[in-house]
C-alpha cells in the first residue's frame, strides 16, 4: 500500500456536522478529502499518487485521461502531473464550445493538452482516443500513461483501501467509532477502495453504503466488482484472502436529473447546508450523495446507524459554473 508518490495533504480532518446532526438524530461527521489540496483537492488524489508512481516506475512522462468538460479528476490529474514532473492530455467531453470556467478553467491554467471530444465519441471510443494519444506521443519520443475515467481502476482502488486504515487511526486515537461510511459513486474507484478496505483493515464489520450519481446502483456493484478484481494484482496475499466483492450497499434514486445536472431541490439543499454548517458541497457528487442521505435517514434506511462517516469528495470548482441556476433570495 505504499508504492505510491506523495502529492495529498494526508490524513484529512474529521469534523462533525452539529447542526444536521441535532435535526437529524444521528451523528454525521464530514471526512474533509476536499482538503487534500487546492489545485488537487478531492478524492482523486489519493488515486492519482498510486497511479502516477506506476507512471513514473514505467518509464512514462505524459499522463492522458478523460472525463466532462468539469471534470474534477481531470483538473487534478493535471495539476498532480505537474507537481511529478510529467505532462497531461486531457480529453475531455463537450458537444459545445465551454465556457472558460470551473474545473475547465483551472484546466487551462494549468497548461494542460486539452482535447475535446463530443458525447458520442465519449461513450463509444474514449478508450481508442487516448490509445492513439499514445501512439501519436510515441512518434515525438515521448511515453503516454492512460489513467481512466476517475482513476477507478485497480491501482487507483489502492488509494482508499489506504483511506479506511487513516480511518481507523483516528479512531484509535479518539472516543469515537463508526458504524457506517458513505460515499458517492460515480465512477466506482472510490466505494471499492473503501470496500476492499473494510474488508482488510475492520474485518468487514462497518457498513459501506454508496449513492450512485449516474447509471444504476445494479451497474456500479458489477464495476466495483471488475475494479476488485483488477486490485488483486497489487494486494499481498494476506490481504487478498480478505476481501470479498459480495454485500455491496449502494442505493439508487438520486441521480435527480442525470449525470452533472442539478434540480432546484438539490441546490437548495446544498445552499441550505452551506448556511447552516460552513460547509459547501458540489452540485455533482457529494450534493446528491448528501441530499440522499438526508432524506434516506428521515426514511429510517440508516436507523441501526449512530456515527456516519460521510466523505466529502470535493468538486467545489465545479459549483461555479451552476452560480445562475441557484434562486438566491434577498
Amino acid at each position: 500500500m505504499n508504492n505510491k508518490i506523495n502529492i495529498a495533504n494526508l490524513p484529512t480532518k474529521i469534523e462533525k456536522l452539529e447542526k444536521i446532526s441535532a435535526e437529524l438524530g444521528v451523528n454525521i461527521f464530514f471526512k474533509r478529502d476536499d482538503q487534500t489540496g487546492s489545485e488537487v483537492s478531492g478524492n482523486k488524489v489519493r488515486k492519482l499518487e498510486y497511479s502516477i508512481k506506476e507512471a513514473i516506475d514505467q518509464g512514462c512522462d505524459t499522463l492522458i485521461t478523460c472525463g466532462g468538460i468539469q471534470s474534477n479528476h481531470a483538473r487534478s490529474t493535471a495539476a498532480a502531473a505537474i507537481k511529478a514532473g510529467l505532462s497531461s492530455v486531457l480529453v475531455l467531453r463537450t458537444n459545445e464550445e465551454p465556457e472558460v470556467d470551473g474545473n475547465y478553467f483551472v484546466d487551462r491554467l494549468l497548461g494542460a493538452d486539452i482535447r475535446f471530444i463530443t458525447s458520442d465519441e465519449y461513450s463509444n471510443s474514449r478508450q481508442e482516443i487516448m490509445e492513439n494519444i499514445v501512439k501519436e506521443l510515441e512518434k515525438d519520443g515521448r511515453k503516454g500513461y492512460i489513467i481512466p475515467e476517475g482513476a477507478s481502476n485497480g491501482v487507483g482502488s489502492l488509494g482508499y483501501i489506504n483511506f479506511v486504515k487513516e480511518v481507523l487511526e483516528f479512531e484509535e486515537k479518539s472516543d469515537i467509532k463508526f458504524d457506517t461510511i458513505v460515499v458517492a459513486v460515480g465512477s466506482g474507484g472510490t466505494y471499492a477502495g473503501i470496500h476492499m478496505g473494510n474488508d482488510i483493515y475492520l474485518d468487514g464489520k462497518r457498513r459501506v453504503v454508496g449513492f450512485n450519481v449516474c447509471d444504476t446502483a445494479e451497474f456500479f456493484k458489477e464495476k466495483v466488482k471488475e475494479i476488485i478484481e483488477e486490485s488483486k494484482e497489487y494486494l499481498n496475499e494476506k490481504d487478498l484472502e480478505k476481501v470479498k466483492s459480495e454485500n455491496m450497499d449502494i442505493i439508487d434514486g438520486y441521480v435527480g436529473d442525470g449525470y452533472a445536472l442539478s434540480t432546484q431541490e438539490e441546490l437548495n439543499f446544498i445552499w441550505d447546508l452551506a448556511k447552516k454548517e460552513g460547509v459547501i458541497l458540489d452540485p455533482v457528487y457529494t450534493g446528491k450523495a448528501m441530499f440522499g442521505l438526508h432524506k434516506e435517514i428521515k426514511k429510517g434506511s440508516f436507523k441501526n446507524s449512530k456515527n456516519i462517516l460521510f466523505v466529502h469528495t470535493g468538486g467545489l470548482f465545479g459549483l461555479f459554473p451552476k452560480k445562475n441556476q441557484f434562486e438566491f433570495k434577498s
